[in-house]
């Protein structure tokens, strides 16, 4: 049985582009990504995920729309990481490299989505469309997909 642990994810998107972050260091190294992390004891999924893109990039948001909930197994690990995925179309701030994230913003049409996960490729439309999604993406490695799921929902 995997137990699972509280993840969150941020997108920042502004017409026809979104802010994304190199990681730096941990988990990810290498890859863009959104921004986020661990669900923090006594602390609620939203103020984690506006925590974790405060700490990341400098920004603070007034409003975030939950858009997607996805669960990642990796084999040979006994954690199920239950991510969180959240949008803000507005922010406070200047995206601002930080010890773990160094933010740049992409034009839509230009994800790097080869330096990314290779799952982000597939949820990212839905997300740039402002529609909801759950997922389930089984990796092999880092980089591998050996199978998922993931369907538009109406609600989260």
């Amino acid at each position: 049985m995997l137990s699972p642990k509280l993840l969150t994810l941020v997108l920042v998107v502004r017409p026809g582009r979104v802010l994304l972050g190199m990681k730096k260091r941990g988990f990810g190294e290498g890859k863009w990504n959104g921004f986020g992390g661990k669900v923090q004891p006594g602390e609620t999924i939203e103020d984690a995920a506006r925590r974790e893109l405060q700490e990341e990039s400098g920004l603070t948001v007034d409003d975030l729309k939950k858009v997607g909930n996805i669960t990642f197994e990796f084999v040979g690990e006994t954690q199920l990481l239950d991510v969180h995925v959240f949008r803000a179309d507005d922010y406070h701030g200047e995206p601002t490299e930080s010890e773990e994230m160094r933010p740049q913003w992409f034009e839509s049409d230009k994800i790097p989505f080869s330096e990314m996960w290779a799952d982000d490729i597939m949820w990212f439309p839905l997300l740039l469309q402002n529609k909801k999604f759950v997922g389930h993406f089984k990796f092999q490695g880092h980089d591998v997909i050996l199978s998922h799921t993931l369907e538009e929902v109406e609600e989260l």
